[in-house]
């Protein structure tokens, strides 16, 4: 797995040279309680996600990404919202790619199987709200889920 550095606002950050439309997507059980995984390329906890492929929806993405990261299969019920700051660039050392952050994130209700690690996550599992943000994870992805923990039921666009 390529090792994954997260960069922002830093005059040191590799200049984006890609652009890869990516979803996330924030999985509920029935106590409430988030699906995170430990990313297996820089060891942070997040909520599962990845690109979008060519003749694949949005949804269907969410739901093939987060059924190959963690092993549980969600049904798509809303939007947390849209993540696509320049300063957010991801550097994959392993092959030079610089990619400018573009992230839709979803929510989702679990529907079935169990919490199941993959080649990109090294752990998964089912946390109460409470505890989420206490987890070591990048800044974007705490970003995220404090939007979503927010209960605005209102879309961030940034």
């Amino acid at each position: 797995m390529a090792r994954r550095i997260d960069f922002y606002d830093d005059p040191d950050a590799p200049k984006p040279n890609s652009l890869v439309p990516s979803v996330n997507v924030v999985v509920t059980n029935d106590a409430g309680d988030l699906l995170v995984i430990r990313r297996s390329d820089n060891g942070n906890w997040a909520v599962p996600g990845g690109a979008i492929d060519l003749c694949e929806s949005l949804p269907q993405a969410a739901v093939r990404e987060t059924l190959e990261e963690t092993g549980i299969l969600c049904e798509i019920n809303g939007i947390v919202g849209t993540y696509t700051d320049p300063k957010h660039v991801i550097l994959y050392a392993s092959n030079g790619e610089a990619r400018q952050e573009f992230s839709i994130v979803l929510t989702a209700h679990a529907v079935g199987g169990e919490p199941t690690p993959s080649s990109e996550s090294t752990e998964v599992r089912w946390v109460p709200c409470a505890e989420v943000t206490g987890l070591p994870m990048d800044r974007s992805m705490a970003l995220r889920i404090g939007h979503y923990l927010s209960g605005t039921g209102l879309p961030y666009i940034g």
